[in-house]
């Protein structure tokens, strides 16, 4: 007649409540270490502000973030106009020196011609049914982007804070966007 029980074993190996509670320990520790925050993170630097710069830094932080990126994009100098709720509406395209515009520079540097080149562009941004420059602003800033405004810049430019649109962080410095590039999977300067 045996005395095994089904959690004992003569012969030295593991009984099952030693097997149960390895198998506990080991589902925790993959639970924690599934649990930490894999969540990815992109870091953008915006430095210009024309309507055809505008675009590059506001369909990169929607898209990240529709993927679920955790998205900072920090503006300065000319990038600053692209988060003013005026400014914004009215940024421009340079045609001088811009070798992909339909004009040759001898023409493009005619006075008038950049209203002429930022009219063509909003025109095909109109007929492409291209979410404006607002639309992807408003966009971004529901999704979570994190809109960044150089308080330097703010400064020397003479912006007041009160002229971004609602959700724009404010007060920012240079040490605070290199950190959070150091931080990032992905750093962007547009």
């Amino acid at each position: 007649m045996s005395t095994d029980t089904p959690d004992a074993s003569a012969d030295g190996t593991p009984s099952r409540a030693e097997l149960a509670a390895r198998v506990d320990e080991l589902e925790d520790a993959l639970a924690e270490a599934t649990d930490e925050d894999d969540t990815r993170k992109m870091s953008i630097i915006a430095t210009k502000g024309t309507l055809d710069m505008a675009y590059p830094p506001l369909i990169l932080a929607s898209t990240a973030a529709a993927f679920g990126y955790d998205v900072t994009v920090f503006h300065t100098f000319w990038g600053l106009d692209i988060l003013h709720e005026e400014r914004s509406k009215n940024l421009k395209l340079s045609s001088v020196g811009n070798p992909n515009m339909p004009v040759p520079n001898a023409v493009a540097a005619l006075p008038g011609m950049d209203r002429v080149t930022t009219k063509m562009m909003e025109r095909k941004i109109a007929d492409n049914d291209t979410a404006t420059i607002e639309e992807l602003i408003e966009t971004s800033l529901d999704m979570g982007v994190e809109f960044q405004a150089c308080q330097m810049t703010i400064d020397l430019m003479d912006y007041d804070e009160d002229a971004f649109y609602d959700g724009v962080t404010t007060g920012v410095g240079a040490a605070t966007a290199l950190q959070d590039m150091a931080d990032a999977d992905i750093q962007l300067l547009v």
